[in-house]
């Protein structure tokens, strides 16, 4: 049986999973004083398709929870995955567009809208 672990590395500001000590995947983040913005997301090719990243994303979302942080999704999959699932506890944190409207997280992905 295959042992999944997603882990939290401050160091380099990611969450990490790995498929049998092997990484398989990220999620990027930035800390700021009582937030976390997710940035950006990613499956090796080798992995994908086995549900790594919805599982990287729930157990990143619960960690951020855990401490108390708000959850400020700039990455597109972060996003999504928000939109479809619940987070209990979660303080979401939706980046508004450069004109101060609500929009898209795509419409700035360098997290300038915070």
């Amino acid at each position: 049986m295959t042992d999944i672990t997603v882990t939290r590395n401050d160091e380099d500001s990611r969450f990490e999973i790995r498929s049998d000590d092997v990484l398989a995947g990220f999620a990027a983040f930035d800390l700021r004083p009582g937030s976390i913005r997710f940035l950006h997301t990613e499956i090796d090719p080798a992995f994908q398709g086995q549900g790594l990243a919805g599982k990287l994303a729930s157990e990143a979302l619960a960690d951020a929870v855990g401490r108390g942080e708000a959850i400020v999704p700039l990455c597109p999959y972060i996003a999504k995955y928000l939109e479809t699932h619940d987070v209990p506890g979660a303080e979401i944190r939706w980046p508004k567009s450069p004109s101060g409207h609500g929009g898209s997280v795509a419409e700035d992905p360098t997290g300038r809208a915070e």
